[in-house]
């Protein structure tokens, strides 16, 4: 296991800056980074773990991300269309590579997608961050995305969101929260923050026992506040699918045993009650976290379906 730092560029511009941290600073990959708020630029961009001791299976995560930023992926023929990626990792961290890189091959390289992998920021109530900031930071960089369109040949109507796990349910109060999460701070604040598309991977939806996964309901709770049973309705995007809320790809494995398939189910539910159209895919084998990499069998073919029914969410 080896800690490292980030993007040789953003990292150099970080550590000019005064009270950041001294940090081993290496190559996160060769992709540029967008940050998402020039007033937290300053502050962390989070502490990097590799996992894996495999070079050709890389398995990093990264925790504490208090400056976040998209890392950008962009094909050499992009198609016009772009995905806001919100990686899994249970509110505790973000997995970087088996829901972020690894979607680059068939995604980008071959469908000419541009990617746009978000690091946000985690709920931590020993500093300043609570539930809401990885919807802020969500809200924030489809803004980014759509103020950036022109420069990297995006059509600003063809911009969705594909989130996986903890993840999942970033993408899916993106999809579902209509009011903004934060104050204006420029004029890209002034685009619209809601997916033209919405594709989510074992997503956890609900925070109501027994469905809710553990882990996620902890960290974006209060233990004990008087007003968890509003927070729970709040947090819990199957509650807020209307007829706004733009078409959504579901994916989950029927023997999920850390986000309960119920969780999908519920999503379906709420889209079918709303007039939402809704592409519902359930596997029973797979597991949980599978992404591209641990996906076998008839799964393995998921990146093939998300990618036919983006393409027809973007043709006229």
């Amino acid at each position: 296991m080896r800690i490292c730092g980030f993007n040789a560029v953003f990292c150099a511009a970080l550590l000019a800056l005064p009270g950041v941290a001294r940090a081993v600073v290496a190559h996160e990959d060769a992709a540029p980074v967008l940050p998402l708020w020039p007033a937290r630029f300053a502050e962390s961009p989070g502490r990097l773990t590799e996992r894996s001791d495999d070079p050709t299976r890389p398995d990093r995560i990264i925790e504490d991300v208090r400056a976040p930023y998209l890392v950008v992926h962009a094909p050499p023929r992009p198609n016009g269309t772009a995905l806001l990626v919100t990686p899994g990792g249970g509110y505790a961290r973000i997995v970087l590579d088996k829901e972020g890189t690894a979607l680059v091959p068939a995604f980008v390289e071959t469908a000419g997608i541009t990617l746009f992998v978000l690091r946000y920021r985690l709920p931590d109530r020993a500093h300043v961050e609570g539930a809401d900031a990885p919807l802020a930071d969500a809200q924030r960089a489809m803004r980014l995305i759509r103020a950036h369109a022109g420069g990297y040949g995006i059509d600003p109507a063809r911009v969705g969101v594909m989130g996986f796990s903890a993840g999942g349910h970033v993408a899916a109060r993106l999809a579902t929260t209509t009011d903004a999460a934060y104050a204006a701070v420029d004029a890209a604040d002034t685009l619209s923050a809601r997916p033209d598309f919405a594709l989510l991977v074992y997503p956890v939806i609900t925070m109501q026992p027994p469905l809710a996964h553990p882990g996620s309901r902890a960290r974006l709770l209060a233990a004990g506040d008087a007003a968890e049973t509003d927070a729970v309705a709040r947090l819990s995007p199957d509650r807020h699918v209307t007829a706004a809320t733009p078409p959504l790809f579901l994916l989950h494995a029927q023997d999920d045993d850390a986000v309960p398939v119920g969780n999908t189910f519920a999503l379906h539910a709420a889209a079918l009650r709303a007039g939402v159209p809704v592409s519902l895919h359930v596997f029973p084998h797979g597991g949980h976290g599978f992404g591209i990499r641990g996906a076998s069998g008839a799964l393995a073919r998921w990146p093939q379906l998300a990618l036919d029914w983006i393409q027809e969410q973007t043709t006229p």
